[in-house]
């Protein structure tokens, strides 16, 4: 009866709402894409106009709300913020841009004070600090002050968990007054410190149903206002009717005359900010049915990252290995090429992986010689990677040609599959021209102290050479960023390219990713009326990875926290679920529930995960020796059933919100240490039983997510979170898919209590496993280390 009076009332406010033509949204929007919501901090956040708008000199008005004031100075193209103590949860800021008006919606900060205490216990220390996910990883951004025989400080942390060491006099230590503990993913282990989450219950809002031109969702927890959003412009409350526990939106009707348009929701009350909703239209419509996306279309991506050199070799001319007896086998080129990406394309390999993006190592020619060393055994390193630049602009000849490159993409296109380009800004080699012609362009490989500028990832991140014979670029320095991101753009514009993935991002200041983004913004995206993915590559706390992510940088970046979480998950048989499930809502608070994150099976800098869930490497030793030392797995883990726990990590990834992400060799199984050892050359013939089974289920997983509207766009509902037994559901517009793991090493039975919801059509299961469901009641059998996906 309660829906029945919705549409009736809705039906006037339609006809009412667009008699009023209230809310107008322009065909050729003057914000790229999606505004993202501005983060404020405790108190003046700075917001650079270029990142939401090409030409900011054009905005006629700016209206923040009363209670955040806005400072701009005259002839500057940004404003700050500063929000007042009766500031809610979120807030609006209209800008009046050429006749239409643009919205964007601003975060209040969740930081609260804490008070971080170490007890020396009568010990002396001349200096303490505090290192770890709250600071960066920079002991200098944390000192503590000795106050009645303790030491103190301050912190202003959002909810959430922080990994740590104090470090004393200089000495990095755990905290001896927190027991405590979580896994570095180096062998060892870091403090934890947790930090409460607020009090009261935030809402949480899900989609419902959709009948003509109205939205309808679904919401628990008070409400006290709606952020609706259709593109870039917040609908009024003509558009919106609450009843009960359901809220009913109006689509505009300037919506039916844009090809693709977006709907986005939040609500809050008193205790905070609610989930984030996120709607794909075409003509004003909810795009119900996964065949009308594209390959423009993001959030549907399945990533594939391949390192060209161990991929295929097609062409035995272009193989020069180094033969000067320094470099070992597995630190040498090995003959992969852009030819043999290409015949693996035109074979059909990605499509039948249910691949659409193919991401590409980086390509630029890189130096003749071996350079770095390792001692045991001892070895120099070829360029076979493609992270040593010597050009920026010129195919290196041992992948190819660059009318090879352009005939791959042009191919790839021909397919629906985009190709993005891993992009080294952050430093050359040695040999590069631009170093040898400008070494004041690089930072000082020595600091003050005398000592070496080199590997120094979080105290001098944005100085520190990776090695003596890469100089890191001072990408502050506009003589150098602005020819830097002319490079980039030049890949782009070249080879018709669809993003990038970028190298070392959290070593390159900001500067460099909002002038590179907004030249791509200028000369191809607003032009080609076209989108690009960029992912950025930041190893730290979730707030320094999101510091990168926005409307005028990066799309998404990779969420290792996740990641390392779901290896450790996954993989042990004493971590319980509540780990990854809690790491997973963490990341929906700082990155939204429908983020373009990007979640891996494994990359080059990381032992394979199927080693570490064989027992093949353990958790406490270094991986990297473990590869030069001996062999890991060899062809296969000593353990088969670790090809059920790959299966388990990589059908997480394609379930979850986000974008999952496939390192070459995991479709089959490939085991290995860390680099070089996780590096091996592709195998695609005499595949094992167990890698078939692995190649057969990976691919049945990428191909379902790409094919289904409540993995892209759905809500996330934990339904059971144990030690060993996980449960969640996906759900869009009555369209539902229940995915459910069990650690245990025999079969079990689980029953879940579904949502009350309309649905769609009937339940089957992905792998034809058996279940029942009558009246939202879910039974299904799980095999041991086994998923089981149903959907309708």
């Amino acid at each position: 009866m309660m829906y029945k009076i919705i549409i009736i009332m809705l039906l006037f406010l339609s006809f009412w709402t667009c008699k009023k033509n209230v809310v107008r949204i322009p065909e050729h929007s003057a914000v790229y894409d999606l505004a993202s919501p501005i983060q404020l901090g405790n108190d003046t956040t700075r917001v650079y106009l270029t990142d939401y708008f090409l030409y900011p000199e054009k905005i006629r008005k700016i209206i923040p709300p009363s209670n955040l004031k806005l400072i701009k100075e005259k002839g500057k193209k940004e404003i700050l913020l500063i929000p007042e103590k009766d500031m809610k949860a979120m807030e609006n800021i209209r800008f009046q841009y050429e006749g239409y008006t643009y919205d964007i919606p601003v975060l209040r900060s969740v930081k609260k004070p804490v008070v971080f205490t170490f007890d020396p216990q009568g010990k002396q220390y001349r200096k303490v600090q505090l290192v770890g996910d709250m600071n960066a990883w920079n002991p200098e951004n944390t000192n503590l002050e000795l106050k009645d025989g303790v030491w103190q400080t301050t912190l202003y942390l959002a909810p959430g968990q922080y990994s740590y060491l104090v470090v004393l006099d200089g000495s990095k230590q755990l905290d001896p007054g927190n027991k405590e503990r979580i896994d570095n993913n180096m062998g060892g282990s870091n403090s934890l410190l947790r930090v409460g989450e607020k009090a009261g219950k935030v809402p949480e809002i899900f989609t419902d149903r959709v009948s003509k031109d109205t939205v309808f969702l679904f919401y628990q927890n008070a409400v006290e206002e709606w952020f609706v959003y259709i593109q870039n412009q917040r609908l009024g409350e003509k558009y919106l009717i609450s009843s009960g526990n359901t809220l009913g939106i109006v689509i505009p009707e300037d919506a039916r005359e844009l090809k693709r348009s977006e709907l986005r929701v939040w609500a809050i009350n008193e205790y905070g900010v609610s989930n984030d909703i996120f709607v794909p239209l075409e003509k004003g419509k909810v795009i119900e049915k996964a065949s009308l996306l594209n390959r423009f279309d993001k959030r549907a991506s399945t990533l594939y990252f391949l390192m060209i050199d161990r991929f295929k070799d097609a062409e035995a001319e272009n193989n020069h290995p180094l033969d000067t007896g320094e470099v070992l086998p597995l630190a040498n080129y090995m003959g992969g090429d852009i030819a043999g990406v290409t015949q693996k394309l035109k074979e059909g390999y990605f499509d039948s992986l249910g691949i659409n993006t193919i991401w590409l190592s980086p390509i630029t020619q890189n130096p003749e010689g071996a350079y770095g060393f390792w001692k045991d055994p001892k070895t120099k390193f070829s360029g076979y990677h493609g992270y040593w630049p010597v050009s920026s602009s010129k195919v290196d000849y041992r992948y190819g040609t660059s009318q090879e490159l352009k005939d791959l993409i042009e191919e790839a296109h021909k397919r629906n599959i985009n190709v993005i380009l891993d992009y080294v800004a952050n430093h050359v080699h040695e040999e590069h021209p631009l170093y040898k012609q400008h070494q004041e362009w690089a930072t000082e490989l020595y600091l003050p102290d005398g000592s070496l500028n080199t590997e120094r990832w979080d105290d001098h991140r944005l100085t520190t050479w990776f090695d003596t014979f890469l100089p890191t670029l001072n990408l502050e320095n506009p003589e150098v960023y602005e020819p830097m991101t002319d490079s980039a753009l030049f890949w782009i514009k070249e080879y018709n390219l669809d993003g990038f993935r970028h190298d070392a991002t959290k070593h390159i200041p900001e500067i460099f990713w909002r002038t590179l983004t907004y030249k791509l913004k200028k000369d191809v995206m607003f032009p080609k009326n076209i989108t690009l993915y960029q992912v950025g590559e930041t190893y730290g706390s979730r707030e320094l990875i999101a510091s990168y992510v926005g409307s005028g940088q990066m799309d998404g970046q990779f969420d290792f926290n996740v990641y390392d979480d779901a290896v450790a998950t996954f993989a042990r048989p004493d971590v319980g679920f509540q780990r990854l499930n809690n790491s997973l809502e963490e990341s929906f608070h700082y990155y939204g529930v429908h983020n373009m994150m990007s979640y891996i099976s494994g990359n080059q800098d990381r032992a394979r995960f199927i080693s570490y869930a064989a027992g093949d490497i353990s958790f406490e030793e270094d991986s990297k020796i473990a590869g030069w030392k001996r062999k890991v797995g060899e062809r296969k883990p000593s353990d088969e059933t670790a090809y059920d726990k790959l299966i388990q990590l990589i059908a997480f990834n394609a379930t979850i919100p986000g974008i999952p992400v496939l390192y070459y060799g995991d479709e089959i199984g490939m085991t290995g240490g860390n680099d070089p050892d996780n590096r091996r050359m592709m195998r695609f013939q005499d595949l094992s039983e167990g890698e078939k089974m692995v190649k057969e289920k990976t691919a049945a997983l990428m191909k379902f997510r790409k094919s289904s509207m409540a993995l892209m766009y759905g809500d996330f509902i934990p339904l059971r979170v144990e030690n060993k037994v996980y449960a969640y559901l996906r759900s869009y517009f009555g369209q539902d898919v229940v995915v459910v793991f069990n650690k245990e090493p025999e079969e079990v039975t689980l029953k879940l209590d579904l949502p009350q919801r309309d649905r769609k059509g009937q339940f089957k299961s992905l792998f034809e496993g058996r279940f029942s469901y009558d009246n939202s009641k879910l039974i299904v059998d799980v095999p041991a280390n086994g998923i089981e996906i149903i959907y309708n």
